[in-house]
């Protein structure tokens, strides 16, 4: 015969990550202020409204205005807490109050920082708020990259989703602009070394540089062009300057890098 306490024990613990969606474990689901439709979370809910065929009709969930939840044990609808008002189950080992935010998953070490407003996973010894850029850092990253205000406050320059409350990693690149992992392996698989957003390069390009240096060196260009010069705008180093101009890419004086374009000849003051 079981014993009080190990029932209640038992009930407490019902059904640890047999529920939820692919985005969350959890045993409760939402209802949606914002249109009074029940969900497993504000992702379901996101996602199922995106698709709506009137595009008026589209919409996403504010996570803080998530009022009531709905036990998925005992389907008593309540306000949002972590333990079932009516069967005592606990609907979330991790739960956010201000987030309205449940998740059987506690692998995720998830944490609550009060200066992005949002909860985020990987444990917060592991991480650092930028004032700056305005998100959660790794730490491996303070006083290590090139601040860009807000720069998590936007798409990504890739996919297009946003990218401050994305479910997916990201990285920061070399000249402080953000994007997906997934989305940046992409693109250098893809031979693109350059930021979509600022054009710099993002990884190291020396050799390759020095490869063109080679090329260049052993392709003479015909008399015609041979003494022509253009004006360049430098990618990496934002430098301008007037060169001898070369099918296969033109040099900067400054930097020595190749990721540069040519421009009209700047204007002089009299």
């Amino acid at each position: 015969m079981e014993t009080g306490a190990s029932s209640a024990n038992e009930r407490f613990h019902f059904g640890k990550m047999g529920y939820g969606c692919q985005h969350y474990r959890r045993r409760c689901k939402i209802r949606a202020s914002c249109c009074n439709e029940v969900f497993w979370c504000r992702h379901c809910h996101n996602e199922a409204s995106s698709v709506l065929k009137n595009p008026s009709d589209r919409h996403e969930i504010v996570r803080q205005d998530v009022k009531q939840v709905i036990c998925s044990v005992c389907d008593t609808e309540q306000k949002v807490a972590q333990l079932c008002s009516n069967c005592g189950v606990n609907m979330g080992e991790y739960f956010c109050d201000i987030c309205k935010f449940f998740d059987d998953d506690t692998e995720k070490e998830h944490f609550h920082c009060l200066e992005c407003g949002i909860c985020r996973v990987g444990g917060q010894d592991n991480f650092f708020h930028c004032k700056k850029c305005g998100s959660c850092y790794s730490i491996a990253l303070q006083g290590n990259h090139f601040c860009v205000e807000n720069s998590m406050q936007h798409h990504c320059p890739i996919c297009y989703e946003y990218l401050f409350d994305s479910l997916k990693d990201t990285t920061v690149m070399k000249c402080g602009h953000t994007m997906h992992c997934e989305c940046y392996y992409e693109m250098i698989k893809r031979d693109r070394y350059c930021c979509p957003i600022c054009s710099k390069s993002v990884i190291d390009m020396s050799r390759t540089w020095k490869r063109i240096d080679e090329e260049i060196e052993a392709a003479v260009m015909p008399e015609d062009y041979r003494y022509k010069k253009v004006w360049i705008l430098c990618n990496d180093c934002n430098d301008t300057t007037e060169v001898f101009f070369h099918i296969i890419g033109q040099k900067c004086s400054h930097c020595k890098s190749y990721n540069t374009r040519m421009i009209a000849p700047p204007v002089l003051p009299h």
